[in-house]
C-alpha cells in the first residue's frame, strides 16, 4: 500500500505541474481577447535607411544560391543595402558563394563573402564578426533555409520611426508546410507559438523573442544589450531578453511573413528541438537573475519565467509516462478511488491545450478547421520528443557544453521533393535516444493492454497516445537514417 500510495503522489505532483503549463494557454487566450486589436502600418519617415543583411550559413550546398537569389530580389534601392555572407562552411558551399558574390557585385550589388579562420562561437560568433564591418544602421538576419519576401524590408522598417524599437520580427511561414505529415505538424506547432504566444505577448506587453532569422535590429541595441553572445545555443533570446531589461521595445508582426523550409526527416527535426530547448534552458540559467533583479513589473517576470522554464515539462512528461502503466494496478487494487474522480480537473489542461491550437490556426488558415483535426497526432508528436527533450533539458541544467549543430536543409519545396539522395542526408546520425523512445513505445502499450485488461476505457486513449507517440517518433528516426 505504501508504494501504491507513492506512486499515486508523484503522479498527482506531475499532472499538477503539466496542469499548470496546460493552463497557460488559457491566459494567452485571455489576452488575445483583451488585445485583439492591430495598429495601422506606419509609414518609413527616413527614406530608405541604410541597411546591412547578414546571411549566416555553414556548408549549405542545397540552399545557398536559394537564398542569395531571394536577397538580391528585395524591393529596396541597391545602393541602399549591403549583403554579407557569414561563411563558416567546410566544404564547397564557399566556392559556389564566390561565384555568386562574383556576379552579384557584376550586377551592382554591394555583397561580400566573410571567410572567419575557426567557427568559434558558431553562428553568435559569425554575426558578431559580421557586425563589426557592418556599415548599416539596421542589420537584417536571414537563415539559409529561408526566402525573405521581396518587400520585406519596406514592411519591417517603419516600426523604428519609434526610436525605442530594438527588433522587429516576423512570423514565419512555411515552404513545405504539406510535404508530409512531419512537415505538417511542425507547422501547426510553430504556428501555435507565433499566432499565439509572439502576437498576444508582444500586444499585452510581455517580452518577446527575436527568432533567429526573419527578423530586423537597431544596430544600436544590439550592441547596447552587449552583442552576440556563445555560451548558450539559442543566442537569439539571450540578446533578446539582455534587449528588452535595457528598455529596448520589440515589435512582432503576424501579418508579415518570412517563408522558410522545415526539416523534412525525423533525425534532423530531433537536433533542432534538442539545441532549441537546451539553449532555452542554459539562456533560464543566465537571464532569470537579471529578471528578478531587474526592476521590470512582476507580471513580465512571471510570464519570462514560465516561457524559459516552459521546457521542464518535458521531464515531468517522462514520469507521468513511466506511471501510467503501474497506476492501471494501483486502481484496481485500492478500495478508495476519489482520488481519481479528483484527478479529472487535468481534462482542464487538455481543454486550454487544443483551444490554444485552435485559435492559433484560426486566425491565419482558412483551413482551420481541417487542421484542427490533427490536433491528436500534434500531441502524440510532443509526447514523443519527450526523450529527446528531456535530455537537452538535463544538459542544459547541468550546464554540459556542445556544439552548435545544425539543421541540414534540402531543398524541399513540395511535395514532388525528394529527400532522396541530398547532400548532407545522414549527417545526423541516428543516436541511442531511438533506442530509448522504442523502449518507452513498448513499455506504454502494456499500459494499453492493462487498460483493456481492467475495462479502464478512461484511460484507454491516453496510453494509446503516448505508444503511438513514443513509438512513430522512434520508428520515422530509424526509417529515415535508412534513405540513402
Amino acid at each position: 500500500m505504501y508504494f501504491s500510495e507513492i506512486i499515486l503522489c508523484v503522479y498527482v505532483i506531475a499532472l499538477l505541474l503539466l496542469l499548470f503549463w496546460g493552463l497557460h494557454g488559457l491566459i494567452m487566450l485571455f489576452y488575445r481577447g483583451k488585445y485583439n486589436s492591430d495598429i495601422n502600418l506606419p509609414i518609413l519617415q527616413d527614406k530608405f535607411p541604410f541597411i546591412t543583411i547578414q546571411l549566416p550559413i555553414y556548408n549549405e550546398i542545397n540552399v545557398v544560391e536559394r537564398l542569395i537569389n531571394a536577397v538580391c530580389k528585395l524591393n529596396y534601392p541597391i545602393d541602399k543595402f549591403e549583403i554579407q555572407i557569414l561563411d563558416d562552411s567546410t566544404d564547397t558551399t564557399s566556392s559556389i558563394v564566390k561565384r555568386l558574390v562574383a556576379s552579384k557585385t557584376i550586377a551592382g550589388f554591394n555583397i561580400s563573402q566573410i571567410i572567419r579562420k575557426d567557427r568559434d562561437g558558431f553562428k553568435a560568433g559569425a554575426l558578431k564578426e559580421g557586425l563589426l564591418k557592418a556599415d548599416g544602421e539596421f542589420i537584417a538576419i536571414f537563415d539559409a533555409d529561408f526566402i525573405p519576401s521581396e518587400n520585406f524590408l519596406l514592411d519591417t522598417l517603419p516600426y523604428f520611426n519609434d526610436s525605442k524599437i530594438g527588433m522587429v520580427q516576423t512570423r514565419w511561414d512555411h515552404i513545405n508546410e504539406d510535404y508530409s505529415v512531419l512537415t505538417k505538424l511542425q507547422a501547426l506547432s510553430l504556428n501555435s507559438h507565433f499566432v499565439i504566444d509572439q502576437t498576444v505577448k508582444n500586444k499585452s506587453g510581455f517580452f518577446i523573442n527575436f527568432n533567429g532569422t526573419g527578423g530586423i535590429w537597431r544596430k544600436s541595441c544590439i550592441e547596447d544589450a552587449g552583442n552576440w553572445h556563445s555560451d548558450t545555443l539559442t543566442e537569439d533570446l539571450d540578446l533578446s531578453y539582455r534587449a528588452q531589461l535595457k528598455g529596448w521595445k520589440f515589435k512582432f508582426l503576424n501579418n508579415i511573413t518570412s517563408p522558410g523550409e522545415l526539416p523534412a526527416e525525423m533525425n534532423s527535426l530531433k537536433a533542432q528541438q534538442f539545441r532549441w530547448t537546451k539553449g532555452t534552458i542554459e539562456t533560464a540559467r543566465k537571464i532569470i537573475p537579471l529578471l528578478w533583479r531587474s526592476d521590470i513589473p512582476a507580471k513580465i517576470k512571471l510570464q519570462s519565467t514560465y516561457q524559459l522554464l516552459s521546457n521542464l515539462s518535458f521531464p515531468i512528461l517522462l514520469v507521468v509516462s513511466l506511471l501510467n502503466l503501474p497506476l492501471v494496478f494501483v486502481k484496481n487494487n485500492i478500495a478508495d478511488h476519489s482520488i481519481f474522480n479528483f484527478m479529472s480537473v487535468f481534462v482542464l489542461g487538455l481543454i486550454s491545450s487544443f483551444l490554444y491550437f485552435l485559435y492559433s490556426q484560426k486566425d491565419i488558415s482558412k483551413d482551420w478547421v481541417k487542421k484542427t483535426l490533427y490536433f491528436p497526432l500534434f500531441m502524440a508528436g510532443s509526447i514523443g520528443l519527450a526523450v529527446n527533450n528531456s535530455l537537452a533539458v538535463f544538459e542544459g541544467l547541468f550546464n554540459k557544453r556542445s556544439d552548435f549543430i545544425r539543421t541540414p536543409k534540402f531543398m524541399i519545396q513540395n511535395k514532388s521533393s525528394s529527400i532522396k539522395k541530398k547532400k548532407y542526408l545522414n549527417e545526423i546520425k541516428l543516436s541511442k535516444v531511438t533506442l530509448v523512445e522504442m523502449f518507452f513505445a513498448v513499455y506504454c502499450s502494456l499500459g494499453v493492454a492493462a487498460s483493456i485488461y481492467f475495462n479502464e476505457i478512461a484511460s484507454l486513449p491516453f496510453h494509446i497516445i503516448f505508444t503511438f507517440g513514443f513509438g512513430s517518433v522512434s520508428l520515422l528516426s530509424l526509417k529515415h537514417s535508412l534513405i540513402k
